[in-house]
């Protein structure tokens, strides 16, 4: 059983790193103060217990390399279980798909979270940091639903962190999903260009809606196969909003096979009989060109064997 300690820290001083610099003060506290409030961090701020350089800064400040950093005591709560079960790094040491100096590619499991949270004590970036141990940097790239699997981008450098991001919201990484839809989808519908905006319900659960105040999102569809009951769809997301394809799909009449938060239940009991037992969303390929510096990687992501069965199914009606 996980329990928690509390300890607190002195005052200490930081030199801003290359690798550091360009990134705003309040996310950088939040990542070194792990498991200290947000709202703890920004009451810090307010009172110029930070400073860089010896003066006050506000939370958007974007730290610069060669920066002195003054952080003062504060109170962090930890766990004393800090490393993953066994069974649990095996699995995430078997989905590695790709590893240079800068970059890691994981297979994400089915099932498993990003990061922890919210109940769950250990997510991929955990896990991969035990597994790294002497790696000084690893980071997510980007995030992937617990629901979803497939190609997931973690930075070994805070450099190529920051360049991908700017490829990210210049829609210059081309991501490939691999998703089954009910019914039978137009040849004619390739695209949907649909708004999306965050909501929370009473009971505290986010969920994502097609509103004409939220965000711009786009997803490109091409049809892969048809079935009687379903299609087999590759999506490319152009924008990366939150549930977005899953969102997309439910707008045009098509939720996703496997969908408990936006789907249909009635075809989501059909497609059990059927041996689905999840969401039918994968992310099979992401192809990265950086120009400045030159940086190509293309990485595939196979077709689980769960959701191969579930098409093979599909092929007997």
């Amino acid at each position: 059983m996980t329990s928690l300690t509390t300890t607190f820290t002195s005052v200490t001083y930081l030199n801003i790193t290359l690798d550091q610099a360009d990134q705003r003060i309040d996310n950088f506290l939040f990542t070194h103060f792990k498991g200290v409030p947000k709202s703890h961090i920004y009451q810090i701020l307010r009172r110029g217990e930070v400073r860089v350089n010896k003066g006050r800064i506000k939370p958007t400040y974007r730290l610069q390399a060669g920066d002195q950093l003054r952080l003062p005591p504060v109170q962090q709560r930890h766990s004393e279980t800090t490393t993953p079960a066994p069974y649990f790094l095996k699995t995430l040491a078997k989905a590695i798909l790709y590893e240079d100096q800068t970059l890691l590619v994981v297979n994400k499991p089915v099932g498993m979270a990003v990061h922890g949270g919210s109940g769950i004590s250990f997510g991929v970036i955990e896990g991969l940091r035990a597994l790294y141990p002497k790696t000084a940097y690893l980071e997510l790239v980007h995030r992937l639903d617990r629901e979803t699997s497939g190609c997931l981008l973690i930075a070994k450098k805070r450099s190529l962190l920051k360049q991908l991001h700017e490829a990210f919201r210049r829609n210059e990484i081309d991501k490939s999903y691999i998703a089954l839809a009910r019914g039978q989808w137009r040849s004619d519908l390739t695209e949907v260009n649909a708004p999306l905006q965050k909501n929370h319900l009473q009971s505290g659960e986010r969920v994502v809606r097609v509103n004409q105040l939220g965000k711009p999102a786009r997803s490109q569809f091409q049809i892969e196969k048809k079935f009687p009951i379903a299609t087999l769809l590759r999506v490319h997301p152009v924008t990366g909003r939150t549930h977005q394809i899953r969102v997309h799909a439910t707008y045009q009449g098509h939720p996703l096979a496997g969908d408990e938060k936006y789907g249909d239940s009635v075809f989501n009991q059909r497609m059990r009989t059927h041996k689905l037992n999840r969401l039918f969303l994968h992310a099979e390929q992401i192809k990265i060109h950086l120009l400045e510096p030159s940086y190509r990687v293309t990485v595939n992501a196979p077709l689980p064997a769960d959701l191969q069965q579930v098409l093979h199914q599909l092929e007997t009606l």
